[in-house]
């Protein structure tokens, strides 16, 4: 593998990086781990860790209702966290910024608040044939629930969604576009701007679904002018349990609530209850408050490193896995979009992805198999699984070239 160019950007050092993260550091089947799950979950540094251990050891209380020090501090450190997501995510206020369990119930909250209030029997969604089944569960639900129809954006062969069949799919009774920014199954880096643009011209809204772009680049939802933008928690190096939901403010303020409860209203009597707000409006009962101020360590940590040097860099590991890969006979790579993250989705033939994983897990190395809840993409390229090695910043060139010698490995077993 010393013949593959090797290029790190100027500045950055992973092993420094490295120590940040002390799951790293343990070896599994005796051999040092591997971890190339992080499209999955991502691991937490230290930063995150110690944030939470100092909530539950110094800080722990409930959240906007304590006149005591302890519920003063925690639900300053708690709404802190809002402000930094609107600071990650160049919102206008932090008003827009609802606390969400993850991508999945950022996206069911808007298909039940917004879609039982403005989806109509002949009224059309759009998904692309790249998503996630959480981007695709609660759109079918709410087209059964509402006779509305669902539309799918065909892709190529690369894995690149086919803009001009999009907007062939565009008509008066579209009324929302959903996608996500970048595919978790084969790493596609969708061009959301120009498809959010194409769904306003249509007159529709666009949600994006960012859980697998908020670890890897910047997002700017003004720029984008997506009406709602979601992202996890777990996968930009923070807890898992919390994420959070843009919304524009506008839309936001016409929907109602999609939960009832403690802390989301202004007044309750048994004749009427008067909601809170933004954003507390959407916020009901006690939330994972620990997870909620990890989640601001996490985006404290990738913004000191530094999206664009983290981009930079995973782009290098991704260069340098393909070519690792491609060198390995019976290999074929699923997902080869000229825009993509740090992805590789692969086949070997003759092996099942399983038994892949299995093989590599015993040498030390972490891979997904599977559909990875994205069974449609599968279907489209007719296989019914595959492995997943998915890169982040702290991983190494040379983890990927115990990847490729873990595969040879792996195929000396089953020829």
């Amino acid at each position: 593998m010393s013949t593959l160019s090797r290029v790190v950007p100027t500045g950055f050092d992973v092993e420094t990086i490295r120590e940040d993260f002390p799951v790293l550091k343990q070896s599994i089947h005796g051999k040092p781990l591997v971890y190339l799950d992080s499209a999955a979950t991502a691991q937490k540094p230290h930063a995150v860790v110690d944030a939470i251990r100092r909530f539950h050891e110094v800080d722990c209380a409930n959240i906007h209702r304590g006149v005591h020090e302890l519920s003063q501090r925690s639900t300053a450190a708690y709404e802190e966290t809002r402000a930094k997501a609107k600071k990650f995510l160049n919102a206008r206020t932090k008003n827009e910024l609802i606390f969400v369990r993850g991508t999945t119930e950022g996206i069911n909250l808007v298909a039940s608040s917004w879609g039982r209030g403005n989806v109509k029997p002949g009224d059309e969604i759009v998904i692309s044939a790249l998503e996630h089944h959480s981007n695709i569960v609660p759109w079918q639900m709410l087209c059964e629930e509402r006779e509305a129809k669902l539309r799918i954006i065909p892709m190529n062969d690369r894995g690149e969604l086919l803009l001009e069949e999009y907007e062939k799919l565009l008509g008066p009774r579209t009324r929302m576009v959903a996608v996500s920014h970048v595919s978790n199954a084969l790493g596609t880096i969708n061009p959301v701007a120009r498809i959010v643009e194409m769904a306003h011209n249509a007159g529709a809204l666009a949600l994006i679904d960012g859980a697998q772009a908020a670890p890897h680049m910047k997002i700017d939802v003004q720029a984008l002018d997506a009406d709602f933008y979601t992202f996890s928690g777990h996968k930009v190096f923070g807890p898992t349990g919390i994420g959070i939901l843009y919304g524009k403010s506008k839309l936001l303020n016409a929907m109602p609530p999609y939960q009832g409860g403690g802390d989301m209203i202004k007044t309750v009597t048994f004749e009427k209850t008067t909601y809170a707000d933004l954003p507390y409006k959407f916020e009901a009962g006690t939330p994972n408050i620990a997870g909620g101020i990890g989640l601001g360590a996490a985006l404290d940590y990738v913004n000191r490193i530094g999206l664009d040097k983290i981009a930079a860099y995973e782009h290098e590991l991704l260069v340098y896995g393909t070519e690792a890969l491609s060198e390995i006979p019976g290999l074929r790579i699923i997902g080869t979009a000229r825009e993509k993250a740090a992805v590789l989705s692969f086949i070997i033939e003759g092996i099942h992805p399983h038994d892949i994983g299995t093989v590599l897990d015993r040498q030390g190395i972490a891979v997904r198999t599977g559909h990875h809840c994205a069974q449609p993409v599968m279907d489209w390229f007719h296989v019914p699984a595959t492995t997943r090695a998915s890169m982040a910043f702290y991983n190494t060139f040379a983890e990927l070239d115990a990847l490729a010698a873990g595969l040879q490995k792996v195929k000396e077993i089953f020829s």
